[in-house]
């Protein structure tokens, strides 16, 4: 019988960023979903904070050299990977010198808001995708974590739809108490588009918000995680609403529940 393979697209995982709620679960599910048995690929970004000599990031050549055309602009897209030696697990990390080399990872050291993060977002979002089929490696689950993931959802289930590596994808999308107030700039929704993504699709892409941003990665998922305990009320009953299947924020034995949540989800789709 095959592995069950798992995706992890994560915007913060630790060590490489500062320890928080996102970031260790980031850490620590991929390693626990490995020793339970199922096969794991994991990326996020490569943030100019993480510090590449001391975490042994290198490149691979094999999966990097593509470009990424957004919003007519050719963006060169760099992939490179570390171990995480205890855990037996290895950590991608999408690159780009324009998106990810300043020191950073979200706001400015004066606490702005980069105004290129909409760029970013789908940089890293399309990147992950592009390696993964580079690699060959089709998911069973897709397990997106923070809103620099949200438009995975969308490209999976609409761009990518007929791809053989993802018609079978399930994907689940954690929520985080990861708000920001400001807005994406005018045309995200253009930006985003692709092949295979209709006008229809882009609705909540018009008013590139949060919330907007948060209900259309809802939208797009098989299933939902609330990962947090103070959560954004509004998007909480957003999902309620939609009736999919949803996970609780389990605060002990957090990644049993979420591997008894993805054999679950896998097993009323066969």
């Amino acid at each position: 019988m095959e592995k069950v393979k798992v995706l992890y697209v994560a915007q913060a995982i630790a060590p490489y960023l500062k320890e928080t709620h996102m970031s260790k679960i980031g850490r620590y599910l991929p390693q626990g979903t490995q020793e339970k048995g199922k096969e794991i690929r994991t990326f996020m970004p490569r943030f100019g904070n993480i510090n590449e000599r001391r975490n042994q990031l290198h490149e691979v050549i094999r999966l990097s050299g593509m470009n990424l055309i957004i919003n007519d602009m050719d963006h060169p897209m760099i992939i490179k990977v570390a171990s995480i030696q205890q855990a037996r697990m290895q950590v991608y990390f999408i690159d780009n010198e324009d998106f990810f080399h300043r020191k950073f990872t979200i706001k400015d050291k004066s606490g702005k808001f980069f105004e290129d993060n909409d760029e970013r977002s789908i940089f890293f979002s399309r990147g992950v995708i592009e390696t993964v089929k580079k690699l060959g490696w089709g998911p069973d689950i897709v397990h997106c974590h923070g809103w620099m993931s949200a438009l995975v959802p969308l490209y999976i289930k609409r761009a990518f739809k007929d791809n053989p590596l993802f018609t079978e994808s399930k994907i689940i999308y954690s929520l985080y108490d990861d708000d920001f107030k400001e807005s994406f700039r005018t045309g995200f929704d253009k930006k985003i588009k692709l092949p295979g993504i209709t006008a229809k699709d882009l609705k909540y892409y018009k008013e590139p918000n949060y919330v907007n941003l948060t209900k259309a990665a809802i939208d797009y998922s098989d299933a939902l995680i609330i990962a947090s305990e103070k959560m954004n009320p509004q998007l909480v009953e957003y999902a309620k609403e939609t009736k999919k299947p949803i996970l609780y924020h389990p605060a002990e034995e957090y990644i049993e529940a979420y591997n008894e949540f993805y054999d679950s989800l896998l097993e009323k789709s066969r």
